[in-house]
């Protein structure tokens, strides 16, 4: 067998089929969802089903109403966007959970949606990159401040386009 065959092969082995790539893909899905979306989507079930039970979704909803009333959002909307601070997942999964009880509806879960992706996960993306590379602590308060001012901003214009759009 010549060295350029030999080459050629080692090439063939080395490169995965369609297929095993697929499988892989699929695979590292799998686990993101069990081990990341799941547990969120849990805890934020829990977590709206206890402020539920003891009464202080409808407190806090209530005091902070005249808030959420900007973005068009009832004031029990404040959890979901709690919930992403910690994880984008369980934003996202306690805005389904208020829409499944009726406290919100489909617009403002969509108003809810793109605001908890933009700030999702923020003190874990904060600690992770802002603490472990050392940035000067000057910084920190508006790199905090950032995504939480950009969150506001895509509830706001997302508002619009479903006013524009008849919709909310």
């Amino acid at each position: 067998m010549s060295n350029q065959t030999a080459v050629g092969m080692d090439l063939k082995k080395a490169k995965p089929s369609v297929v095993e790539e697929f499988v892989a893909g699929a695979k590292k899905g799998f686990y993101i969802g069990a081990e990341m979306i799941a547990p969120a989507m849990v805890l934020a079930y829990v977590l709206i089903q206890f402020l539920d039970i003891t009464g202080l979704m409808k407190s806090v909803g209530q005091i902070l109403e005249p808030v959420m009333t900007v973005f068009g959002l009832p004031g029990e909307a404040v959890f979901a966007l709690v919930a992403a601070f910690f994880a984008k997942a369980a934003g996202c999964a306690t805005a389904a959970t208020l829409y499944s009880k009726g406290v919100i509806t489909a617009a403002q879960a969509t108003i809810l949606f793109p605001a908890c992706v933009t700030m999702g996960t923020l003190i874990g993306h904060f600690v992770r990159i802002v603490i472990v590379s050392n940035v000067d602590r000057k910084w920190h308060s508006l790199l905090i401040c950032v995504p939480l001012v950009d969150a506001a901003v895509v509830m706001v214009l997302t508002r619009v386009v479903l006013s524009i759009m008849g919709l909310n």
